[in-house]
């Protein structure tokens, strides 16, 4: 027989908690994009299982293949892969390149060509095997770290850093510099290519989630428009991209590239506004599995030690207080606890209470109204006496629903 959940949340309405009026605003093509995209709370993979696709579109796959075998002498490889073997793992690159096109085949070998002669021409097949240096900005600016909800590998992508002008011109000063970052850009992805499994069924895109905060316009200017141009040669093959902390102006540089999209591609773009990241990432990614500056309960050290420990999600609705409790801790035991609200701004707390009557409760974190940074709080205590722990998010003083996260170990004591 399984023992009850040591857990509890216990909710408190010190307010009538009636959602806010909406301001009226225009909309803009970010928020009209929001709206749209903010409904999946996962991507929904293609399968590539050829016996799945309509006559129609077995009939372009063939096409497609009689014509790329005409157009271009074997072999013809793309990420180590035979594209006229016949074999599964061609079917899912051929696939996504007719997908990209709609199922049109001239225009989608048209596509593959090109991204054919620019693997060759920027030598892509050797780009592992470089050294390019970019040591600072080396798990900062572009890094794989961790997987989705459904097991995608994800990239985040975070170019605030360039704010700094003495950064940008060591990295962009001159178009030599440039061309170089953006080698090192599309090391990384091939990087993350490496974890797709290239069969139906399997894992067979990156997620790729862009941090917009900060990022200066200057630079949104001049490299970002070379980066979208390398990168819109796989980006509806490879990507499902999310953009957190979108800027007004963002709508701009989407405007730019939205064109040349096909509204399927169109449709799995993810925009998302400043204060919304943690809600916004939640519907893709475990919060375990989120780094801590954006919300989430992972710091680059966990990685170290295996799998990262499964949290718990909770919703703090505006007007709300809720209780965690943790009960049944022996004394002696270490607790260690990670706890995480997106956007904080509202007060925690933390409470050891004895089980004997005659003691008293103790304060382990008084409340705090300070809690405005989007990282997790990680602490912990030892007791001396049996009892539970209570964590305390205090959400009364706002209206706004907020997501929320926590995990925690009990250590029990080793003295005899």
């Amino acid at each position: 027989m399984e023992s009850p959940s040591p857990i509890s949340i216990q909710q408190t309405f010190a307010q009538d908690p009636h959602p806010e009026p909406s301001p009226k605003h225009k909309k803009s093509i970010v928020t009209a994009l929001m709206a749209a995209t903010l409904r999946s709370p996962s991507f929904r993979e293609d399968t590539y299982f050829v016996s799945h696709l309509k006559s129609a579109e077995k009939k372009a796959l063939q096409e497609l293949k009689d014509k790329l075998s005409v157009s271009h002498a074997p072999p013809v490889s793309m990420w180590g892969i035979s594209l006229l073997d016949g074999s599964d793992k061609a079917d899912v690159i051929l696939l996504k390149f007719l997908r990209a096109r709609d199922f049109r085949v001239p225009e989608s070998l048209q596509m593959l060509t090109r991204c054919l002669m620019w693997r060759q021409s920027f030598e892509a097949d050797k780009i592992l095997d470089e050294d390019l240096g970019f040591k600072e900005i080396e798990g900062v600016v572009a890094y794989m770290y961790g997987y989705d909800r459904d097991g995608h590998p994800v990239c985040y992508n975070d170019y605030g850093v360039f704010k700094d002008k003495n950064m940008y011109e060591r990295v962009f000063g001159d178009e030599e510099k440039l061309q170089k970052f953006l080698r090192w850009r599309i090391q990384v992805l091939e990087r993350g290519i490496k974890l797709l499994h290239f069969k139906p069924g399997g894992v067979n895109s990156i997620i790729q989630v862009t941090d917009l905060k900060d990022m200066p316009k200057r630079e949104l200017r001049v490299a970002s428009n070379h980066i979208l141009s390398l990168c819109f040669r796989i980006i509806t093959l490879k990507w499902s991209p999310i953009f957190i902390n979108a800027p007004w102006y963002f709508s701009v540089l989407y405007s730019v590239f939205s064109p040349f999209l096909t509204q399927r591609t169109k449709s799995k773009f993810v925009i998302s506004k400043e204060g919304n990241v943690a809600e916004t990432l939640y519907k893709y990614v475990r919060p375990e599995d989120v780094p801590v500056q954006y919300g989430g309960l992972s710091r680059p050290s966990d990685l170290e030690n295996g799998p990262p420990k499964p949290a718990s999600e909770f919703t703090v609705k505006g007007g709300e207080k809720v209780n965690i409790q943790i009960e049944g801790i022996e004394a002696g035991a270490t607790i260690t606890w990670d706890i995480v609200v997106g956007g904080w701004d509202l007060d925690y707390s933390v409470e050891f209470v004895p089980a004997a009557e005659e003691s008293y409760t103790l304060a382990i974190e008084k409340p705090k109204e300070d809690c405005r940074a989007e990282e997790a709080i990680r602490n912990s205590f030892t007791t001396r006496e049996a009892g539970k722990m209570v964590l305390s998010v205090d959400n009364t003083a706002s209206r706004k629903k907020k997501v929320a996260a926590y995990r925690y170990v009990v250590r029990k004591s080793t003295a005899i």
